[in-house]
C-alpha cells in the first residue's frame, strides 16, 4: 500500500480487522499503524474518513485496539471479559458522531458527520466489537491456529470451522510449513 510500510491486513469485520493492525502479537510484532496518517489510511478503508490525526489520537486507537484485541479472546475462550478493556471499549462507543445508513443492497453502512474526527471513528469500531461479543451477529469468535499470530477473528462461514485470521498470511505459512517438513522427511539421503 504505501512504500516501506507493512500491509495493512484487510477483513470484512472492521473491529477484529482493527486489532490486525499489530500482528504476529506471539512473534515478532509487526505494527501496520506506526503514524497517524497511517490509521487515517486504515480508517478510509472502512468508510471511516477523517481529515487528519494527532500523534494522542493514534494512542486513543491503539489502546483501544488492545482493548479490542483482549476482549475478544476472551470471549474466544469462554473467559470473563477483563473489565479495564470492555471499559475502553465503551468509552469509545458512547463518543459517537456517526449514523447508521441503509444502503440500496439492504445493508448497513456507517457515515461519519461532518468535521468527524478520530474519535468518531473509533466509536463505530468500539460499537462493532460490542455487537459481535454481545452475540447479535451470526458467526462465532475464534482464535488463528497460528501460534505466532492468535488473533481473534469472527468466523460468519456457513461451516464456523475457520482456523486462520487470514488464509492469505497465516494459513499459507502453516501450509508452507508443512510442505517443507514433508518434503524434507521424505527427501532421501544426499549423495
Amino acid at each position: 500500500m504505501c512504500a516501506g510500510l507493512p500491509d495493512l491486513r484487510l477483513g470484512n469485520v472492521p473491529a477484529t480487522s482493527f486489532t490486525a493492525t499489530l500482528t504476529e502479537r506471539h512473534g515478532e510484532a509487526v505494527e501496520r499503524i506506526p503514524a497517524p496518517q497511517r490509521l487515517v489510511d486504515w480508517l478510509a478503508v472502512y468508510g471511516l474518513v477523517v481529515d487528519s490525526c494527532a500523534d494522542a489520537q493514534l494512542e486513543l486507537a491503539r489502546e483501544l485496539r488492545e482493548s479490542i484485541d483482549l476482549a475478544a479472546t476472551a470471549a474466544a475462550l469462554g473467559d470473563a471479559l477483563p473489565a479495564p478493556a470492555v471499559q475502553v471499549i465503551n468509552d469509545r462507543s458512547v463518543q459517537r458522531r456517526a449514523a447508521a445508513i441503509l444502503t440500496p443492497e439492504g445493508k448497513r453502512h456507517w457515515q461519519l458527520g461532518p468535521d468527524a474526527r478520530v474519535e468518531d471513528a473509533l466509536s463505530v469500531i468500539a460499537a462493532d466489537v460490542i455487537e459481535i461479543i454481545a452475540g447479535e451477529r451470526d458467526g462465532k469468535l475464534v482464535l488463528c491456529a497460528s501460534p505466532a499470530c492468535r488473533a481473534a477473528f469472527f468466523d460468519a462461514s456457513q461451516s464456523r470451522t475457520r482456523k486462520w485470521c487470514d488464509m492469505n498470511t497465516c494459513g499459507n505459512r502453516r501450509k508452507k510449513a508443512r510442505f517443507n517438513a514433508n518434503r524434507r522427511r521424505h527427501s532421501g539421503p544426499a549423495e
